[in-house]
Order: C-alpha cells, then sequence, then structure tokens
C-alpha cells in the first residue's frame, strides 16, 4: 500500500500483493482509496473488497507494480541504479536501467476473470454486487462471492463507498477521508475483532458486529465519514 504510490514499483516473482483490510474490520488504508480506483475497469473494487492476492503478472496488471525483475539481481539492479546518470532526467534514468533487466511476467491469470469482474463489482452496492456474482453462477464468481460473505459487512460497505468517493479525489484528499474512516473504526469492534480471529487467536472466526449486510444502515456508513470530534486531518 505504501509502495504502490512510486513512480517507480519494481517488483520480483516472489511478489505477493494484496489489501485484505476488509478481512479483519478495517478498509484499504494508506491511499487504498485513491489507487484501487484507478486499477483497470473494476479490478480495484475487487481487490479492495475481496482482498484477493495477486503474484507478479497479475500485480503488473493492475498497476500495482511497474516493471519485473528477477530477485537473483536485484543486488546487481541496486548497484546499477547507484551509478546511474541521472541528469536532468532522473525518471528517464531508472527507466533506462530497469528496461535492461525487465523480466518476462507471463499471461496474468485476473485478465481471464476481467469481465465478470467489471460486470460484477460495478454494482452500487455490496448487496448488488453479490447478487450479480449469484446470477452469474459460475465457480470462480461463487468463490468470490463466498469469500465476500465472510468479511466484515461493515467494513464492505464503507470501502465501497471510499474506492467510489476516491476516484475524483485528490490524494489529500483522499487520506483525509481514510483519516475519518480510521477513527470511526476505533470506536467500533470489528476492527479490534478482525484483529483477534486473524492475527492473535488464528482462529478464523470473526464475530462481526453487524453479523449482516442488513443491518449495517446507512447511519452506520455516515458515521465513518464525517470529521470527528477532536478535528479532521491536518495536511501542510
Amino acid at each position: 500500500g505504501l509502495s504502490v504510490h512510486g513512480s517507480h514499483r519494481v517488483a520480483t516473482e516472489k511478489i505477493l500483493f494484496a489489501m485484505p483490510e476488509t478481512g479483519i474490520g478495517l478498509f484499504p488504508d494508506v491511499g487504498g482509496g485513491y489507487f484501487l480506483p484507478r486499477c483497470p475497469g473494476e479490478t480495484g473494487a475487487y481487490l479492495g473488497l475481496v482482498g484477493a492476492r495477486l503474484k507478479a503478472a497479475d500485480a503488473l496488471y493492475v498497476g500495482a507494480a511497474t516493471h519485473l525483475v528477477e530477485s537473483a539481481g536485484v543486488e546487481e539492479l541496486i548497484v546499477a541504479l547507484a551509478g546511474a546518470d541521472f541528469g536532468q532526467n532522473p525518471h528517464g534514468a531508472v527507466n533506462r536501467v530497469l528496461a535492461q533487466r525487465q523480466a518476462a511476467a507471463g499471461d496474468p491469470p485476473l485478465a481471464a476473470h476481467r469481465a465478470t469482474i467489471d460486470r460484477c463489482f460495478a454494482g452500487p452496492s455490496v448487496e448488488a454486487i453479490l447478487a450479480a456474482l449469484k446470477a452469474d453462477g459460475g465457480e470462480w464468481a461463487e468463490a468470490t462471492r463466498a469469500t465476500l460473505l465472510h468479511k466484515s459487512p461493515t467494513s464492505l460497505k464503507i470501502t465501497l463507498r471510499q474506492l467510489r468517493a476516491g476516484a475524483s479525489m485528490s490524494l489529500a484528499e483522499e487520506l483525509r477521508m481514510e483519516y475519518r474512516m480510521t477513527q470511526a473504526c476505533l470506536l467500533g469492534t470489528d476492527l479490534y475483532e478482525g484483529v483477534r480471529a486473524v492475527v492473535i487467536d488464528k482462529d478464523n472466526k470473526p464475530q462481526w458486529q453487524p453479523r449482516q449486510l442488513g443491518d449495517v444502515g446507512e447511519d452506520v456508513v455516515q458515521r465513518h465519514f464525517v470529521v470527528p470530534k477532536d478535528g479532521d486531518l491536518v495536511l501542510d
């Protein structure tokens, strides 16, 4: 999440990229609401809600990575970058060094599901997305729907709103929105329960409150997007 805002996002074949926060009662943070809506089609909504894990080819496909190099050549790459003549065009110099070491990623597996993702995750609500996946009926759609149903209902709803709003925000505006969301999450219960279930006890049986999407009303969602009583985030 932090690295994805850099100009050159260099990955190796060992990369595993994910924004899995809906599984711990949170939302895609560190600017996830800015980056994910700018992924191709509805892949950002898919990644943010489902928390899918991407390997190298898919990381390049969605734009999480910009370049792929072999892990065995990382040290040599660092030496080459350190010795490069950056002159008046530092980005161009980095591009040239990376181009000489670019590895082949192969076909991105996610591309095979792109049509389904774009169709199903374009819905205006989490309920609509789930309904579209159910209507699709395919094996991948069913597995994706099952994964969504295991996530925090509150996190799913605030994340979808975050991603839709973040598509038209600057990064600074989106980070301010995230600050408001974080303060509300800290006052709730799902974040603590999610961390307990996934990180501490590792039973992977979180008891979300509310437990059903239908019980997460607009008032619950809205409280994650208002200015906290102690004030808003100030960005210089």
